[in-house]
């Protein structure tokens, strides 16, 4: 650990939530499955983060946001402390994931487009019938 860790840049597991936007059980989580370092602890045994968790867990999120899952999230957290490994492996990742979103925007417009059918077809001035059931059934 930095001397300047010590000084200023220690962080109690609320601090490093606040600072993430990430909730604390998560927090917790990543450390069991091995995403985010095991946390130093205080004499009173409470969990001590520093500046290198807050980067880690900072990517983390963001890596989420955009969509990764956590095993995808894993393999770029080990490319990103690997330097055995081609830079362009993060690349395939990311292009994979790339993809996999473009195919799911595309069964979203099908399906948007399918549901405004449906409801395109239902008239609101008759009392007695609704379209929407029909069509679904």
């Amino acid at each position: 650990m930095q001397k300047n860790e010590l000084k200023g840049n220690i962080y109690s597991i609320g601090q490093l939530s606040t600072l993430t936007d990430c909730k604390i059980p998560t927090i917790r989580y990543y450390e069991d499955i091995g995403i985010l370092p095991l946390a130093n602890r205080s004499a009173g045994n409470q969990r001590r983060y520093n500046s290198k968790h807050l980067r880690r867990l900072q990517f983390v999120r963001h890596s989420r946001t955009l969509g990764f899952n956590l095993e995808e999230v894993k393999q770029l957290i080990h490319l990103q402390e690997c330097s055995a490994h081609s830079p362009h492996q993060a690349h395939d990742i990311a292009q994979k994931h790339l993809l996999d979103v473009q195919q799911k925007i595309s069964q979203l417009t099908a399906l948007a487009q399918e549901l405004s059918n449906i409801v395109d077809c239902c008239h609101h001035d008759d009392d007695y019938e609704c379209r929407v059931l029909d069509a679904l059934g």
